[in-house]
């Protein structure tokens, strides 16, 4: 019992574990098939990015030159901002890639202090103009900051006076979401560009590449419906392709109803009932009903955002019935965020349905 607790396994799982841990060729086996399919299959190259025309041509003419400007790279997240610039910055310098980036995420501390200290210690290093190989190489390093919009506007001021400074030796990439969000001194020394959502056609071929890299057997059906759920996010749709193959197993095959129940997305049905129980007018049975729907698990959440476009594209209600219901809908959202009672917010939602409905 003692060694159970120490070690969290029995003394025969232990002892076989420490024998397969020493290198050999399952651990070996174990390590290869670990790697998710976002890093797998993360652009090596420029050329390798989905979609995004413009960024890519801009991109090929700098390296082409050998020169690179200040970037700012904002959109929605897994459309492949970071994985643009450091396939950029790995055709610019070979196998001295670790050496000329500085790479700082959301995670790590965003505060001035990084900015004056980490940034600038860096910034201020001088790099040669030839790779260890003897190629010729740009003669300055790159900064990549991920999620740049989280940093304070001190750490943005400290970051400017520092990119202005620094201009020779050092180039700076700023990846963001909303680049609203960034000063204006700062946006006005970068070029930038803007990521968008990447289409359909082109996250369905990029699935259809991984299948058949991986083996993969999936229903025709299950592109779309990745498609719909993703929401041109390919890191998430790719995520979700590879957690249902993990669930179903090598052999099996990935069918729709598997995509939806791994995504949590939830079913149609549940949407039509929740409008059919609010047009019953009786609130005892809209009360037992959402009982019944909390029972499930689903989240509500992703509930009310599957309504709101249920709603919207719904022909059954006049503009005014949609207009009151989706600012329902908004307010149940702030809410629920706020740490609302997920109950609650849905009672509300169908009492003011129910309301809506009367009043037609």
């Amino acid at each position: 019992m003692q060694a159970f607790l120490k070690t969290g396994r029995t003394t025969g799982e232990s002892s076989s574990a420490g024998s397969s841990s020493e290198g050999g060729p399952s651990s070996a086996k174990r390590a290869k098939h670990s790697v998710p399919w976002v890093e797998k299959y993360r652009p090596r190259s420029v050329d390798d990015v989905v979609e995004q025309a413009e960024v890519v041509a801009v991109l090929r003419e700098s390296l082409s030159t050998t020169d690179l400007p200040n970037l700012l790279l904002y959109g929605p997240p897994g459309t492949g901002k970071t994985s643009t610039i450091l396939a950029a910055a790995r055709q610019l310098f070979g196998d001295m890639f670790k050496e000329r980036i500085l790479e700082l995420n959301a995670s790590d501390d965003r505060g001035i202090a990084v900015i004056r200290n980490k940034v600038k210690t860096f910034a201020q290093l001088t790099a040669s103009g030839t790779r260890t190989d003897g190629k010729p190489c740009p003669p300055f390093k790159i900064v990549i900051l991920d999620e740049a919009d989280a940093m304070t506007h001190a750490a943005q001021a400290a970051l400017r006076r520092t990119m202005e400074k620094e201009t020779k030796t050092t180039r700076f990439c700023l990846v963001c979401n909303y680049v609203s969000r960034i000063i204006e001194p700062i946006t006005s020394r970068c070029t930038k560009f803007r990521f968008k959502p990447l289409g359909e056609e082109k996250i369905i071929e990029r699935l259809r590449y991984i299948c058949g890299q991986e083996n993969v057997n999936v229903d025709e059906g299950v592109y779309k419906d990745i498609v719909d759920i993703s929401g041109g996010d390919l890191r998430r749709a790719i995520t979700t392709l590879q957690s249902c193959y993990r669930l179903k197993g090598a052999q099996a095959r990935i069918e729709r109803q598997d995509i939806l129940e791994m995504s949590g997305v939830v079913p149609e049905r549940y949407l039509t009932e929740f409008i059919a129980v609010c047009k019953s007018f009786n609130y005892s049975k809209l009360e037992e009903y959402v009982q019944s729907l909390s029972y499930d698990a689903y989240s509500v959440g992703q509930l009310f955002e599957q309504l709101t476009e249920y709603i919207v594209f719904n022909d059954g209600l006049t503009e005014k019935q949609k207009a009151i219901i989706c600012e329902k809908l908004g307010e149940c959202c702030f809410r629920l965020h706020g740490g609302g009672s997920e109950y609650i917010q849905i009672m509300d939602l169908g009492c003011t349905i129910i309301q809506a409905l009367k009043d037609q």
